[in-house]
């Protein structure tokens, strides 16, 4: 596999480190997650935060270390030493504490990329905690997704997300310089410039026209078509008709025919300020369709659309499962469950989970073992809580 030979030690927890590990993970490096003996708190939340920990932890093994006891943060600093990437994703000042930020794991170990997941980068933020909640309203995307005067979080981590898939990005480039110059380097992601990227479009709309982007309720559409139509039996389709080509099918297949003939309606511009006309009449035409007749339909005419889902309705999304893109991961219980993977492929293969979701500490003494302890200096740290060891492993997924 692409980092085959590549050693992850990971120290993170939430959504935006783990996203990191594991993308490294599914690209075939050694990722071994650092754990409290009670586990990543993680895996005990409860509500919009249960599936988290099992989403973006697999892949990897488990190493159990109580950091607060100097033998835990001797091992820890060891395993660290021993890794070509360093993540971690804790409040500033954490991995000075423990000896372990990039000026002080760079005397060890001049190779280690250190990958530090932030809520800013260096600057007068650089000290606040974040979340994503928090760098959405600062960076105008919770604006731009609610109406005016109640700003709106986008419905899924997005910037816990995207923040971790950019550490990975800055790993790979510092793993590719380092085979040029032998040296390794400090990568930093943030929330916060992360989500001001999301929003960098909205500025330069700003840049361009002099207005202010309105939200997304309220905007002027640069299309007239962009829209959410209900059928029969109150199904949501979101329809579009983003060029001429496809205004004309539009109207062709809902017979139109008065639409299509207006010589005011030749344009998208034309159209799109002939909105408010436009928009009751397809909605008018569209209301009696059932979904199933007009699917097929719409596929033909290369129109683009969409049903709205819910998230747990694409466990049986067709698509996914004929193209391969949700695949069975096992879980630390012995249960497994069908989980989307990485959304890009390699030679035409996807990249499959190749570990079950590790229990906590499972790969404690393989680790520490593999660093130079006894297995009577492991039973010796077992004893005062600075490691805990899983004597039963849980069985290793089906091989990708």
């Amino acid at each position: 596999m692409p980092l085959e030979g590549i050693r992850v030690v990971e120290m993170s927890h939430m959504v935006m480190g783990p996203t990191c590990g594991m993308i490294l993970g599914d690209l075939g490096a050694e990722v071994i997650k650092v754990e409290p003996p009670r586990g990543d708190g993680t895996r005990r939340l409860l509500g919009a935060g249960a599936g988290f920990f099992r989403t973006f932890n697999r892949n990897k093994k488990s190493v159990s270390l109580d950091v607060d006891q100097p033998a835990g943060r001797e091992a820890l600093q060891r395993l660290a030493a021993s890794a070509d990437v360093f993540i971690e994703n804790f409040k500033p000042g954490r991995m000075a504490e423990l000896g372990l930020d990039y000026a002080t794991l760079h005397l060890q170990n001049a190779r280690l990329i250190h990958v530090s997941h932030k809520g800013f980068l260096n600057g007068p933020y650089e000290s606040r905690l974040a979340l994503d909640e928090v760098v959405q309203m600062m960076a105008g995307l919770a604006y731009m997704t609610g109406p005016v005067g109640r700003p709106l979080r986008a419905g899924s981590s997005v910037n816990d997300i995207m923040g971790g898939m950019f550490g990975a990005i800055g790993a790979l480039a510092a793993l590719h310089e380092r085979g040029r110059t032998g040296m390794g380097k400090e990568v930093q992601s943030a929330l916060f410039e992360n989500c001001v990227l999301l929003c960098a479009q909205h500025m330069q709309q700003f840049a361009v026209t002099g207005q202010a982007a309105a939200p997304m309720p309220e905007r002027i559409n640069a299309w007239a078509v962009y829209d959410v139509f209900h059928l029969a039996g109150g199904e949501q389709m979101f329809l579009a008709a983003t060029g001429d080509g496809q205004w004309k099918a539009l109207c062709n297949l809902l017979g139109l025919d008065a639409l299509l003939a207006d010589e005011t309606l030749a344009t998208n511009n034309e159209r799109v300020l002939a909105r408010d006309r436009i928009l009751p009449i397809l909605a008018q035409a569209l209301q009696d369709i059932d979904a199933a007749v007009l699917v097929p339909r719409l596929e033909s005419s290369k129109i683009p659309f969409a049903a709205i889902r819910r998230p747990d309705e694409l466990f049986d999304d067709p698509h996914l499962l004929a193209s391969g893109g949700l695949a069975d991961l096992a879980l630390e219980d012995g249960s497994s469950t069908p989980m989307p993977l990485l959304p890009f492929s390699l030679d035409g293969c996807r990249l499959l989970p190749r570990r079950a979701i590790p229990a906590i500490g499972e790969n404690t003494s393989e680790i520490l073992l593999d660093l130079g302890y006894s297995e009577g200096q492991l039973h010796e740290l077992a004893a005062i809580g600075a490691v805990k060891l899983h004597e039963t492993p849980v069985s290793i997924a089906k091989a990708a």
